[in-house]
């Protein structure tokens, strides 16, 4: 039974860690908006949860790819730590001339939208544990 209790709480914990992840990333993205070349990146939440509560992949086809390196000097595509999969990144809906691929109102709607989903999580979160200590005070 505790394990159980352990198992949810740390499942709601893992996935407000991975949205505060990702509002980093997507942060980065909009800091970045004017920057030359830049790239924009996220991740896909569903295969990081996945990957951070140990839960099989639906189709092994769809793992990330990972970056070869050909010299020791070569960014190692390791930007995404401590997350459990890789950072992608995104394709650009339309190209600019200085190269990079961020769009401000895409971004600005993933940053919201994960926000939302974060503040959602944590509501939840709170609500088992105050659900656990009623249960507990009641016996």
């Amino acid at each position: 039974m505790i394990s159980r209790i352990g198992e949810e709480l740390m499942f709601n914990a893992q996935a407000l860690t991975l949205r505060a992840q990702r509002q980093e990333v997507l942060a980065s993205n909009l800091a970045n908006a004017e920057t030359p070349n830049y790239k924009a990146r996220d991740f896909d939440f569903g295969a990081a949860l996945r990957a951070a509560t140990g839960t099989p992949e639906p189709d092994a086809s769809l793992a990330p790819l990972r970056m070869a390196t050909t010299n020791a000097r070569h960014l190692r595509g390791e930007a995404s730590a401590g997350l459990p999969v890789a950072l992608q990144y995104r394709t650009p809906a339309q190209a600019s001339i200085d190269g990079n691929t961020v769009d401000p109102d895409l971004e600005r709607t993933r940053f919201a939208d994960n926000a939302l989903r974060y503040d959602a999580a944590l509501r939840m979160l709170n609500g088992q544990i105050q659900t656990l200590q009623r249960a507990i005070q009641n016996n």
